[in-house]
């Protein structure tokens, strides 16, 4: 949700307008952002003179697209950036807290519009990879989820295979997590919090369907 502020002064010369950006998550308030846009007459376009908006969201891009032709455009533009920015940022920070214990790496671009982590128990190791299709969006659009076995697994599953097919050994292959694939691509992270109870199941389904084929 964005709270936007505005402040517009207007004088013979110059006109400027000071947008603060209230942003919240789950209902949780955020931090405050403000950007400030000026024009030196009335016949030329506007420009930011000073933000505190984050270096690498595309604000020179949108300023370049959007601010010549509309203002209004561009400061709902930069709240709905700067509204998913924030959300898929507190989103891997929930799960972080959530799920702290079984998670053993976790990396993100700095917009978090990329993200990796793997969860990891006894029984199974599930790498998770999330992919959003542009800056504004909150939900990823390219999900990959794989659950693969345990050292530990791998070794009774060769053993079970050499037993049945009288072969020297096996290779283990990935088990795919089409289900929690698609939870993740329908809801937010701590929304889809169930997803990863799962995942946990797929740990042993995973390590079943591994082991008889």
């Amino acid at each position: 949700m964005i709270l936007l502020l505005m402040e517009i002064a207007v004088s013979l010369i110059t006109c400027k307008i000071n947008s603060f950006f209230f942003h919240n998550f789950v209902g949780e308030p955020c931090e405050l952002y403000h950007c400030v846009l000026e024009s030196k007459s009335f016949l030329e376009k506007m420009t930011v003179l000073e933000h505190t908006i984050p270096f690498f969201l595309p604000i020179r891009e949108a300023e370049n697209d959007l601010l010549s032709s509309n203002a209004m455009k561009f400061i709902d533009y930069i709240g709905e950036l700067l509204q998913a920015y924030v959300d898929r940022r507190e989103q891997v920070r929930l799960i972080k807290e959530l799920y702290g214990n079984q998670i053993k790496e976790l990396y993100h671009s700095l917009p978090y519009h990329m993200v990796e982590f793997v969860l990891d128990d006894s029984d199974c190791k599930v790498t998770v990879s999330l992919r959003y299709a542009d800056l504004v969006s909150v939900l990823p659009t390219r999900i990959k989820a794989l659950a693969w076995p345990s050292k530990k697994s791998s070794i009774n599953a060769a053993t079970i295979n050499r037993k049945e097919n009288g072969v020297q050994g096996s290779h283990q292959n990935p088990a795919r997590l089409s289900y929690a694939e698609d939870a993740l691509r329908t809801m937010s992270l701590p929304e889809g919090a169930y997803c990863f109870q799962i995942i946990d199941i797929f740990y042993k389904l995973g390590l079943i369907l591994l082991i008889r084929t």
